[in-house]
């Protein structure tokens, strides 16, 4: 492909913007895939969903994004990346409005799939860019930036989508969740028309179509039992669809190792895997993510289950977590992810973990319970959420290659969306194991604590695996140019 930019170390002159087009476009995601799980109960009233279609409502959006993530780097690699965050932010926006519209509760599940796919085309988009825009020494400013909104944007989905639902805005209910990501969308696609660099796609990148219908179908067979089995009491059939899942991985594993042998280009280029950091990284993104989505989860649980919170009560109750979040985040990214590496992991897994013993601690007694007793651990655990995001990020990120940036970055993306749904699981669960009646919510709420515990330690001790010193960079490793008009 053609260099016509100016070196790594210059950058791109509209990087910032760039920045800001590709925080649209996340907010638009992580708004999106929590905001309808406070909408329940007005869906129930207006359409008449039940309990299933609920479900679909809520996780099939999910389902789509996990299945078509790593075809939507691919994409980008072939027809540029600029093309597809324009088409998937497009197809985001229209989507999102048909669901606003949508009459009937089977259209609605279908137009909240093609919010799926259309985001699935676009987030891969949006870490290749931020690559590509920032040279190395600013790459942790960027993230200072991106960790932040990335920890703030789930978590004030609910407490956005709360306020809406009890406002009833203009007295159209649940609809009014999907027509707020319509102005956004309306933003991030003028943005990106005028900021996001013309950079042709490599059209010698082909599209390996069995590649694509093996790893959308072991992905689906993994998020949806992950979606319906907690509810449905995890019976034989979501099993069954676990061992599909991992067959499926299996078989497409070999399959893209046979293309890549072959000369041509498999849907996850192998070379991602050769940098250790991307890979050691990758497991503990995934399990980070599932054990920091999981339990704030748990926290709305809590306070509305047990305590008795409103929607918006509860999801106000999340706002120390992201303040803290907020603040480790813009501190990591901005100062210490740089200097001090995977020490900065470290140090951000052992705060959650005291974050959650000391939230232990404050529900030795919740006869009389107030939040005062859980927002230092909200707090502590928050902020040590913020220190891992923002470096995690920028420790995986720094370590792909230029050429194999979209692959890597489709991956990337899968990963943190299955985790995603894998924590919500798994908590929940463990959550409603041990909820009998209104007054047990907190057994729930311990054990989900304990299990997270458990995930941040694996955390912390796969941080001992990465590079001590300075993180792996792969930035001169054949990287593609951007054009500076």
């Amino acid at each position: 492909m053609e260099n016509t930019s100016p070196t790594t170390s210059v950058g791109d002159p509209r990087r910032w913007w760039i920045l800001a087009v590709m925080l649209t476009a996340e907010i638009m995601d992580l708004l999106d895939s929590t905001i309808v799980n406070v909408a329940g109960p007005s869906l129930k009233r207006d359409l008449g969903v039940s309990a299933q279609e609920l479900q679909w409502i809520i996780g099939g959006y999910a389902l789509a994004l996990g299945a078509f993530l790593i075809l939507g780097g691919r994409l980008g690699d072939r027809f540029g990346r600029r093309q597809m965050f324009l088409f998937g932010v497009i197809t985001f926006t229209i989507s999102s409005l048909l669901c606003a519209v949508a009459p009937t509760t089977g259209w609605l599940i279908i137009f909240r799939l093609v919010e799926g796919v259309a985001a699935a085309m676009l987030l891969p988009q949006g870490f290749g860019l931020i690559r590509q825009a920032f040279p190395p020494a600013e790459f942790g400013k960027a993230f200072a930036v991106f960790g932040p909104v990335f920890g703030l944007g789930g978590i004030l989905g609910p407490i956005i989508g709360g306020f809406i639902i009890q406002a009833n805005l203009f007295n159209i209910g649940w609809r009014m969740v999907f027509v707020v990501n319509i102005p956004i969308g309306i933003v991030a696609t003028a943005l990106a028309f005028v900021m996001l660099p013309r950079q042709p796609g490599d059209r010698s990148v082909s599209i390996d179509p069995l590649g694509v219908a093996l790893v959308a179908t072991a992905a689906a067979l993994l998020v949806l039992p992950l979606i319906q089995g907690q509810q449905a009491g995890w019976p034989l059939w979501t099993w069954l669809c676990f061992l599909g899942s991992a067959l499926g991985f299996g078989i497409f594993v070999l399959q893209n190792r046979a293309i890549a042998a072959k000369g041509k280009t498999p849907l996850v280029d192998p070379a991602i895997f050769s940098y250790s950091s991307y890979t050691t990284g990758l497991g503990g993104l995934f399990l980070f993510f599932s054990g920091f989505t999981g339990v704030y989860l748990v926290v709305t649980l809590f306070l509305q289950i047990g305590q008795g919170y409103s929607a918006s009560g509860a999801a106000l109750g999340n706002i120390p977590i992201a303040l803290g979040t907020a603040l480790g985040g813009m501190l990591s990214g901005a100062v210490l992810a740089e200097k001090f590496g995977r020490k900065v992991l470290q140090i951000g897994g052992a705060l959650q973990i005291v974050g959650a013993l000391v939230l232990l601690i404050g529900l030795r007694d919740v006869a009389h319970f107030h939040l005062f007793q859980i927002i230092p651990g909200m707090v502590i655990s928050g902020f040590g959420t913020g220190l891992v995001v923002a470096a995690l990020f920028d420790t995986i990120i720094s370590a792909i290659a230029g050429s194999a940036v979209g692959s890597a970055s489709g991956v990337l993306s899968a990963v943190q969306s299955i985790a995603s749904s894998v924590g919500v699981a798994v908590f929940g669960t463990a959550f409603f194991a041990g909820v009998t009646d209104h007054n047990s919510a907190v057994l729930g709420f311990r054990n989900s604590l304990y299990i997270q515990i458990a995930f941040v330690a694996v955390f912390v001790g796969l941080t001992f695996l990465l590079p001590k010193g300075q993180k792996q960079n792969a930035w001169e490793d054949n990287v593609e140019g951007l054009p500076v008009t």
